[in-house]
């Protein structure tokens, strides 16, 4: 499986952007993905999830502010975070477990400035 990501920038806080995440090698639609950050110094996290039927998960931080979604067409999933906090600060990376293994992107780094 190769998954690539991006759309990072840097940001003003209350701004938003958009990740991308483009997937090959897999059927796509009959996977679960999802998208994890890690910011400096700490450990990597599970930002939010989205499974093969469309359903979604989402960790509190990120509650209301980010949506994940997937276009099975296009074979990817997307991030679009909204009202930005310089806590957001961080590598992202999109994933899937293929063969009970969890595999990773490549990472996109977002930055926001207060």
């Amino acid at each position: 499986v190769q998954l690539q990501a991006s759309g990072g920038g840097l940001v003003q806080a209350g701004g938003f952007l958009r990740l991308s995440c483009g997937a090959s090698r897999i059927m796509f639609s009959a996977y679960d993905m999802a998208w994890y950050r890690q910011a400096p110094g700490k450990e990597r996290e599970l930002v939010a999830s989205i499974t093969s039927g469309g359903g979604t998960t989402y960790d509190d931080s990120v509650k209301g502010r980010f949506t994940i979604f997937r276009d099975n067409a296009q074979d990817a999933v997307y991030l679009q975070m909204n009202s930005l906090k310089p806590e957001d600060t961080a590598v992202y990376y999109c994933s899937t477990v293929d063969r009970d293994v969890r595999r990773w992107g490549q990472g996109t780094q977002v930055t926001v400035s207060s």
